[in-house]
């Protein structure tokens, strides 16, 4: 038995969650609805733009939102990041902590400089926009993996955040590499349209021959196959990963478990914040799967589990509120 379930690689960022109008957008010269890497300057401007006293500071970036979900119903994880010797570097490294998941991190000995954060900007629709400053995250390389929490890992997760980074796109190849060495199985997720529209060539490298597991939204999997439906893209995909996934928001999900089609039907909510339902999703499923529960049920467990996440502001759930989710699929 493996000791982790899912080792994960991705950027630390710490989200500024806070409320816009429709109008913001337009006003700051802003692409909505995407992730857009700004310097510390721009960041800085927007900051100023918004009502920091209604914002709120949470733990956050891709995989690392889903290494935490693992560990909230009951997993074990472990996750490679880079944070800088500062208070927001501490403030993630606490929540990782508390979380229980595991890292190569220790604040004590981390380098100089600013840790990454997030401006997540959510707009009535409940669409999330996202402004990220990198700060120390952009250094992340394959020095800062660890070889052998990869061996003891049932899956290894790649955060598709890192492509447009060179250090980080090798750190990527890198843990593929490994894994595929020691016969991990690989999950990617391409974690955003603006990642497969812009750096479609380093996403298209880091899938190389195939991925055993892949996440994507139905926007990012037309994109990456270049179609115009998600019944084409599906069909495209099978020779892209062995198994898949693809959200459909309020439509639920699509999953392919390696033979069969299998579609997930949503939990009707009021959506008022959809950062991190991807992560959820990915962090329930996988949770799921490394735990002996079919495709089927680990579908609808992320389902219900991102129908929780964005029914609220944030991109997590508290650990009390995960294990409600087990309990109401459970009984």
């Amino acid at each position: 038995m493996k000791k982790y379930d899912v080792y994960g690689i991705g950027n630390a960022i710490v989200d500024i969650v806070t409320e816009v109008e429709y109008d913001f957008f337009e006003k700051n010269g802003i692409e909505k609805g995407v992730m857009t890497l700004v310097d510390e300057k721009r960041q800085v401007e927007l900051m100023k733009a918004i009502d920091m006293k209604k914002s709120k500071l949470t733990g956050g970036g891709s995989a690392g939102n889903t290494v935490t979900a693992i560990n909230q119903f009951g997993g074990k994880a472990f996750y490679s990041c880079l944070v800088a010797n500062d208070e927001l570097g501490k403030f993630f490294l606490d929540e990782l902590s508390r979380s229980g998941v595991d890292t190569n991190m220790r604040h004590e000995t981390c380098p100089p400089g600013d840790s990454g954060r997030c401006l997540v900007m959510t707009s009535p629709d409940a669409s999330r926009t996202m402004n990220t400053f990198l700060g120390v995250s952009s250094l992340l390389s394959p020095e800062h993996l660890d070889e052998i929490a990869i061996k003891n890992s049932s899956y290894v997760y790649l955060e598709g955040y890192l492509v447009p980074s060179p250090q980080g796109l090798q750190a990527l190849k890198e843990a593929k590499r490994i894994a595929e060495r020691n016969k991990v199985d690989v999950a990617l997720t391409f974690s955003d349209p603006s990642m497969v529209k812009y750096f479609s060539q380093q996403m298209t490298e880091i899938v190389g021959a195939s991925v055993d597991l892949l996440f994507c939204n139905d926007e990012e999997a037309m994109l990456f196959t270049g179609t115009t439906s998600v019944s084409e893209a599906r069909e495209k995909l099978r020779g892209v990963a062995k198994r898949f996934v693809i959200t459909l928001g309020a439509n639920g999900a699509l999953i392919f478990d390696g033979d069969t089609f299998i579609q997930i039907e949503p939990y009707k909510v009021k959506a008022v914040d959809t950062n991190g339902a991807g992560d959820m999703f990915a962090g329930a499923f996988l949770y799921a799967i490394t735990h002996g529960h079919s495709y089927a049920e680990a579908g609808k467990l992320a389902s219900l589990a991102s129908s929780r996440v964005v029914s609220q502001w944030g991109p997590r759930l508290e650990t009390a509120q995960a294990q409600k989710v087990l309990q109401e699929l459970t009984a």
